[in-house]
């Protein structure tokens, strides 16, 4: 019997080929698990936080290492504090001053400031009467033709500084007895709490001058180095987070109905053999998406699959991220509430 041609044998076989790829690389991407249960295939994703100052200043020094175990509320790292210690006197001085003025303003005038007040307008009545009987006098004589008429205008001109030298004085009694306007009042209260608005501003970049870990993690760089000017823009230093850590997987649309968030998770990694870690499904995408590129056969392109965070407790940092990791959902187990707090990793 005549061999068929190679060249029709070739795309024949090339397309088998093909077809029993993609079907393993689907098995290994997404799997149905025996027993009731579903078995995702992923990877530990990357967790990180960019840990930097509030402020601007040189860096004093820095407390932990490449690799370091830290815990949430360590301080990391800390600024030169001398210019926020000298801005933070500087304010709590100033809202010392304006407390001053509202207690002066509030307490009113004091009986001294009054009687002082009563004897400068004593005083300017005993000038005014003095000048009136001047006055009187010197027309008296200038009618008879004893004196020359200048010493009416003259006398005249006393009177009437008198007169207004005392209605000025009568006035600031009237000002002292009746104590400071409202409206002053208000305005130095607003000054206060503007003043101890600014010390606590003050005060808060002086602690911010210590950099605290926001939350457990390890220390993957040190971006910065002790005498380097630190910023808001420029981290000081990275941390990974990895209790929990999270395993991005894809779930088919077919099981879209059967897996929760709160449901129980158990991960593992070939990296440990026959050790299982506990987890949850903690979110799973509202938006659908087509298979990942990986996996690239014609019957998988126009599958939908939605994305899956499953939650891992990691006490022990041995799950590292970027890691492949088997999740499987035993779908007999009800779905905890997500925020019922039933997952914390003992956080």
């Amino acid at each position: 019997m005549p061999r068929p041609p190679i060249k029709k044998i070739a795309p024949a076989l090339l397309a088998v080929l093909l077809l029993v790829a993609g079907g393993l690389a689907f098995r290994h991407f997404f799997h149905r698990g025996e027993g009731g249960g579903i078995t995702l295939y992923g990877n530990v994703d990357i967790r990180q936080i960019h840990a930097a100052f509030q402020d601007s200043g040189r860096l004093l020094s820095l407390n932990v290492q490449e690799g370091d175990a830290v815990r949430r509320g360590q301080v990391l790292a800390e600024l030169d504090p001398v210019r926020f210690r000298d801005a933070s006197a500087q304010a709590r001085a100033q809202a010392a001053y304006q407390e001053q003025v509202l207690a002066r303003l509030l307490a009113g005038s004091r009986p001294e400031e009054i009687r002082e007040a009563r004897a400068e307008v004593a005083a300017a009545k005993a000038s005014l009467d003095n000048a009136v009987i001047t006055l009187e006098r010197q027309t008296a004589l200038a009618r008879r033709n004893f004196v020359p008429k200048q010493n009416i205008d003259n006398a005249q001109a006393a009177e009437k500084t008198a007169r207004a030298n005392w209605e000025r004085a009568d006035q600031a009694l009237q000002l002292a007895i009746q104590g400071p306007r409202k409206e002053d009042i208000a305005a130095a209260r607003q000054a206060l709490d503007a003043a101890k608005a600014a010390s606590m501003l003050a005060d808060r970049q002086l602690a911010d001058t210590r950099l605290l870990a926001p939350e457990d993690g390890i220390v993957q760089d040190r971006i910065l180095e002790p005498g380097d000017m630190a910023s808001p823009q420029t981290p000081v230093v990275s941390l990974a987070l990895d209790n929990p850590v999270w395993i991005r997987a894809y779930l088919s649309e077919k099981d879209m109905g059967r897996v929760k968030p709160g449901m129980a998770a158990w991960v593992t990694t070939d990296s440990f053999p026959g050790h299982r870690f506990e987890g949850w499904v903690g979110f799973i995408s509202p938006t659908a998406e087509f298979t990942p590129k990986n996996v690239e056969t014609p019957e998988l392109r126009t599958e939908l699959m939605y994305r899956v965070r499953v939650y891992v407790c990691n006490p022990d940092h041995r799950l590292r991220l970027g890691m492949p990791a088997t999740v499987a959902v035993p779908l007999q187990e009800p779905a905890a509430s997500p925020g019922d707090g039933a997952h914390s990793c003992g956080k």
